[in-house]
């Protein structure tokens, strides 16, 4: 029966702190001036909160004050590895920390997911869904545009007809294989964006800012080119998140909330340094067919991204920087060979297009 150095006990009768030795024979044996005051049954033994540096014990068949406080860290150490129920704690942590270490895990696996394995299954996802179900999707971003800016279509007649020719320079330039929309949309933000499946809206706003024909068809053509590389649907795919990809593996894409966070980050968020020097490589080569200057849509941008005019993605976009993007334009620019897009008249009514 060994014994190990001297601790406090309180009997739990009185008040009286005794200075004990604690034996360990066939239980925890509470010694007093050498004479045995109590035992504890290990199996008995539970901890009670204690200071730093103090383990303080109790026994389920003593009273119920009665305390044990031990500071000799050896001592400590037994006792621990003797009484189950006080290895329980050291279990209790190792548990904890598991759950930890697995709630981290789980965190670094939804981060992973969401940052690296939803972008790159949507680059895949995108260059195999059929135009038809393409379509589709953009139908249901467009109600979306509709609710959020209440049907408020530009459509005063000279400039729609302006508008339209317009379109129609660039379509037959642009050389696109799939039918497109483009639609001038009555707000005061500039900005453009493209839906999948076709549609392009250019906001009043966008207008008021530009100041010749040659601007807006850049912007057009660049929007054509997201169109082209399937930008929209890629990132509708992206931001729609998890839910969205399940959506769109069995076909139900038009109902639920994804569409339309999807819906709302497509008109106000900005795609890929990638995306948008594609987009604005295309708006050049489509330029460059027309025989017009590629830096209007340069300009437009710097002119648009000052701090007082109010931002808006796409074409404002700071992916690449917009002076990076004008320094592009003008170096891929060449001398004006081909006829106005529209004459003065014409850009004059499609400047009033909204009015």
């Amino acid at each position: 029966m060994a014994e190990q150095g001297e601790t406090v006990y309180f009997d739990g009768v009185s008040n009286r702190k005794h200075k004990v030795v604690i034996r360990f024979g066939p239980a925890l044996e509470i010694v007093i001036d050498g004479a045995l005051a109590a035992t504890w049954p290990y199996g008995e033994v539970r901890r009670v909160d204690s200071g730093p540096g103090t383990l303080r014990l109790m026994c389920v068949a003593a009273p119920s004050l009665a305390r044990i406080e031990i500071h000799d860290d050896a001592l400590k150490h037994e006792v621990e590895s003797r009484c189950p129920a006080l290895q329980v704690r050291d279990d209790n942590k190792r548990q904890t920390l598991r759950i930890v270490l697995y709630s981290a895990a789980a965190i670094a696996s939804f981060a992973g997911l969401l940052f690296y394995g939803i972008p790159l299954f949507a680059e895949r996802l995108a260059t195999v869904v059929p135009y038809s179900l393409e379509r589709r999707l953009g139908e249901a971003v467009d109600k979306q545009v509709h609710l959020m800016f209440g049907d408020k279509l530009c459509t005063e007649p000279a400039g729609r007809a302006a508008f339209a020719r317009l379109v129609e320079r660039l379509q037959s330039a642009a050389r696109l294989t799939e039918a497109f929309d483009v639609q001038v949309l009555q707000t005061a933000v500039p900005n453009a964006f493209a839906l999948p499946g076709g549609r392009v809206y250019v906001t009043g706003g966008l207008l008021a800012q530009a100041k010749n024909p040659d601007e807006i068809a850049g912007v057009i053509a660049h929007e054509l080119g997201h169109l082209h590389h399937r930008d929209s649907l890629r990132r509708l795919i992206q931001d729609g998140g998890t839910g969205f990809l399940v959506g769109i593996l069995f076909g139900d894409v038009l109902g639920g909330s994804a569409i339309i966070f999807a819906a709302r980050s497509l008109i106000s968020g900005s795609y890929s340094r990638d995306a948008e020097r594609g987009a604005d490589a295309f708006s050049i080569d489509v330029m460059h067919r027309l025989g017009r200057s590629t830096k209007p849509l340069g300009e437009l941008l710097v002119r648009i991204s000052r701090p007082e005019v109010e931002k808006t993605l796409s074409i404002l976009s700071s992916h690449p920087l917009t002076g990076e993007r004008l320094k592009t334009m003008e170096q891929a620019d060449q001398p004006v060979a081909g006829p106005e897009l529209i004459s003065a008249d014409e850009w004059a009514a499609l400047k009033a297009v909204c009015r």
